[in-house]
């Protein structure tokens, strides 16, 4: 068989090499490491922030329950000249101060101590003072904030 020159100079054979090389195009294996490298160390920085803003975000309820904590505890005491008595769980806060409303899928357990006050914010530490009250959050188990506790007495000292 005789190759035929086309009208452009090209035999047949040859345009469709040219076609075929040309539709062998895609990302080289160099190319591909490269990008995975690039997502790897972005993957590095931004997933310890998310985690770390993730865990910001749970602490806050514990800052925001606290502090509503003290409120309803100073306004007790301008009722009452005294603090609520030791609570050990959130109902039974609740059954003190009925206004203390913390919310559903808690991360935190809520407690009250009767006539102590915080002495050292970092270790956390406590002392006899009467009257005073200390409210204590301390994180649930399983949750991201595990092992944290928080903490505000009556004279507004906390470690958070």
């Amino acid at each position: 068989m005789k190759n035929i020159r086309q009208k452009n100079g090209f035999t047949l054979i040859e345009l469709l090499e040219v076609i075929i090389m040309k539709s062998n195009k895609g990302f080289t294996l160099i190319e591909l490491i490269i990008t995975i490298a690039i997502i790897s160390i972005l993957s590095m920085i931004a997933i310890p922030a998310y985690v770390g803003q993730q865990t910001n975000a749970t602490r806050s309820e514990a800052y925001q329950n606290l502090s509503a904590l003290r409120l309803l505890e100073e306004q007790f005491f301008s009722d009452n000249a005294d603090y609520t008595a030791a609570a050990a769980d959130t109902a039974a806060i609740q059954g003190m101060l009925p206004g203390f409303q913390p919310g559903l899928n808690l991360n935190f357990s809520y407690q009250i101590v009767h006539d102590q006050n915080i002495t050292a914010a970092a270790p956390l530490a406590y002392g006899a003072s009467a009257p005073c009250f200390t409210a204590i959050a301390t994180g649930v188990v399983g949750s991201r904030v595990e092992g944290d506790t928080f903490a505000i007495d009556c004279n507004y000292n906390k470690n958070f």
